[in-house]
């Protein structure tokens, strides 16, 4: 009997090759209807003068911001992330990158993102956000046999309008206690049961009682270096004693956040760039915003465009890892 069924090309040069170069047959790239609408300027003018049957294509800066959020919305595949945000010395702008950094994350994740403040006495994280009750992570620490649901523990947080929950420290330092190595391991676990990312807002140095137990718990870091010498040179200290002490996996996965805390500056900073971009997985320059420099509650709506772009991709740069499942044996 003759063979009659339809033979498939195999060779590289036929249809199918052809066919792995086309676009996905997903409902986005079918589906007119299905493509977002433009979000401003020309593109949005067009779309609403006709009835929103005409969508332009896409812009390059909008590709890449919705590839950014994609990665900032990657399911954390372990159920729990961890991230320390870290510097050796203060006024680098660290807490306001952990808000700023959680805001975002949280503005565009489904899930519960938390900043917690693991300084070892007085924090400025709870300043950040508007204050919706007087306790702290002592006072969580002294309640935890009683938290057993979601609604316990967010009695103890502060929410800002992007949704990011922040569990702060005691502002006086005349009250508050030392915290450290198991004390952070307590709040840890708690905070793993009920939220899918943890940020903490490491306090300054590296050898308080806290920071061992905050680097062996972290998934990744996040280091903030001011834009000038002697902030680099700190920077890349961190770093050299960090490799040094077993957590040069650490230091490989790092983002490093250069904070330009004055309108201009004479650094180089597209040295500063390579130097970390050649010991780290990624460098993120945060420019001058008069927002930031007020010291007080993180906006992202009052942050400029560049700014919240920056932050963008900040939170993209996290999101790569999310996907990975890292060892908890610690």
């Amino acid at each position: 009997m003759t063979d009659t069924s339809p033979h498939i090309q195999s060779s590289s040069s036929g249809p199918a090759e052809q066919f792995q170069e086309t676009v996905p047959l997903t409902a986005e790239h079918l589906l007119i209807n299905r493509r977002p609408e433009p979000s401003g300027g020309w593109r949005r003018l067009v779309w609403q003068l006709s009835g929103g049957r005409v969508i332009p294509s896409e812009s390059a800066s909008e590709v890449e911001r919705r590839t950014l959020m994609a990665l900032a919305q990657t399911p954390v595949a372990s159920g729990h992330h961890r991230i320390a945000v870290m510097s050796l010395k203060g006024g680098v702008g660290k807490t306001t990158t952990t808000v700023a950094l959680g805001n975002t994350l949280a503005s565009l994740r489904g899930d519960r993102v938390i900043a917690i403040d693991a300084n070892p006495d007085r924090g400025t994280l709870g300043i950040k956000v508007k204050s919706e009750t007087a306790a702290t992570i002592r006072t969580l620490l002294a309640e935890a046999p009683h938290i057993v649901r979601y609604a316990d523990a967010r009695a103890f947080t502060s929410q800002s309008p992007a949704r990011l929950e922040v569990l702060a420290s005691d502002t006086d330092p005349a009250v508050s206690e030392a915290f450290n190595a198991e004390d952070y391991r307590t709040v840890a676990g708690l905070i793993e049961r009920y939220y899918s990312i943890c940020i903490t807002d490491c306090g300054t140095g590296l050898l308080h009682g806290a920071m061992g137990a905050t680097l062996e718990l972290a998934d990744q870091i996040v280091l903030v270096s001011l834009v000038a010498v002697d902030g680099a040179s700190s920077a890349a200290a961190t770093l050299d004693w960090l490799t040094a002490h077993g957590y040069a996996d650490l230091v490989r996965n790092a983002i490093v956040v250069l904070n330009a805390v004055e309108p201009k500056s004479d650094v180089d900073v597209a040295l500063l760039e390579r130097h970390f971009g050649a010991r780290c997985r990624a460098v993120i320059r945060v420019p001058y915003d008069p927002h930031l420099k007020e010291g007080a509650e993180v906006d992202l709506v009052r942050l400029r465009p560049t700014t919240r772009g920056a932050y963008l991709r900040l939170a993209a740069a996290a999101g790569q890892a999310f996907g990975l499942r890292p060892d908890r044996s610690n």
